[in-house]
């Protein structure tokens, strides 16, 4: 059931009452804030991991996280292909609350990432999302489920989105949303990963790689305020303001049922990689559609649902029958995993 605008929006005045209390005065001072005057066109790149017109995803299974993220991003053709040698990389992953995975993204595949874009030859690497309105401060909530730590101990920066400027972006053949705040430290480095979680969610139906995104947007515009009744296609209408290079799906423990911030939990073991949101999105459903536990996924096509639709309708990746997945096993694998990967062949229906 949707809470109405006016409910939403007493919810958020209380929320802003209590931060203010605490003394977090930046956070007001961000609700209250004006993005740069600049309008910056939408950032656009070509997935290079892709096999003619066919958008490779990487589905590994392991134990190790370390192994299975390398493994993951080598199967597409590894870190070379976006050029991270001498950059500057936002590694962006999900800290929507101070709970820990999977409701957020699993510190030890955070700090996976950060070593290997060193290893290739990063420049700096830096670690940074907003958390949700009602959640703030995004540093007590990094700090609390052990990603600051893990990100740092890797050698990483890590900044709280709050605490920056915002650039307006313009988007276009949008229909909820014309112009969207975007966090300055999206086109303040040469590279963007994506590190979302696999997760449902009780309002958007599932948060992967498209939601993952609104982390980086201001609090004045987030889905449930844009448009309480379409949150799914406020969310991929959003994403026309970037392309990251990419993205990397924490898929060691997914939640199947509920969310975002509580719900059923499933060791699953997984690491995804691609190029390709789409693409990378509707695999994460396949995995969550295999285990029937969420009607709204269970029970529907994973290319009719709402984000994935209105994604194809701005062109913001590959369509049915245009996903190659590559999948591989590694020692200490679950049990399940080959079962899963076939389920998902056949919801996603590959190529």
């Amino acid at each position: 059931m949707f809470y109405s605008r006016r409910f939403i929006l007493y919810l958020c005045s209380l929320s802003i009452l209590s931060l203010y209390s605490f003394g977090c005065r930046r956070i007001i001072k961000n609700l209250l804030s004006k993005p740069e005057e600049e309008i910056i066109n939408p950032l656009k790149f070509e997935n290079p991991y892709m096999d003619g017109a066919n958008a490779i995803v990487g589905i590994v299974g392991g134990e190790d996280i370390e192994e299975m993220v390398r493994e993951a991003v080598s199967i597409l053709g590894g870190m070379k292909k976006i050029d991270v040698k001498g950059k500057s990389v936002l590694v962006k992953p999900n800290v929507v609350t101070g709970d820990p995975s999977p409701t957020t993204t699993n510190p030890e595949v955070v700090n996976a990432v950060v070593r290997l874009l060193y290893e290739e030859g990063a420049k700096e690497v830096i670690v940074g999302d907003m958390s949700a309105l009602m959640s703030l401060t995004t540093e007590k909530n990094m700090r609390k489920t052990g990603l600051t730590k893990a990100a740092q101990n890797a050698g990483a920066e890590v900044v709280y989105f709050e605490d920056y400027k915002w650039y307006e972006v313009k988007l276009s053949d949008t229909k909820y949303i014309q112009n969207v705040y975007v966090s300055e430290w999206i086109y303040k480095v040469d590279r963007i990963i994506n590190l979302p979680v696999i997760k449902t969610h009780k309002y958007a139906t599932y948060s992967i790689c498209l939601k993952n995104f609104i982390g980086a947007t201001h609090l004045k515009q987030r889905p449930y305020i844009v448009d309480n009744n379409h949150w799914e296609e406020v969310v991929s209408e959003i994403n026309q303001a970037y392309v990251p290079h990419l993205n990397i799906i924490d898929g060691t423990t997914s939640m199947i049922e509920g969310g975002p911030r509580k719900g059923t939990a499933a060791r699953t073991n997984i690491i995804l990689a691609s190029g390709d949101r789409i693409a990378a999105d509707v695999v994460g459903l396949g995995i969550i559609k295999s285990f029937g536990k969420w009607p709204r996924v269970a029970n529907e096509d994973v290319w009719e649902q709402k984000q994935i639709k209105k994604a194809l309708e701005l062109g913001l990746g590959v369509g049915l029958g245009q996903i190659m997945l590559r999948d591989k096993a590694l020692k200490g694998h679950n049990k399940d995993f080959g079962d899963i990967v076939n389920k998902v062949k056949k919801h996603i229906k590959t190529v």
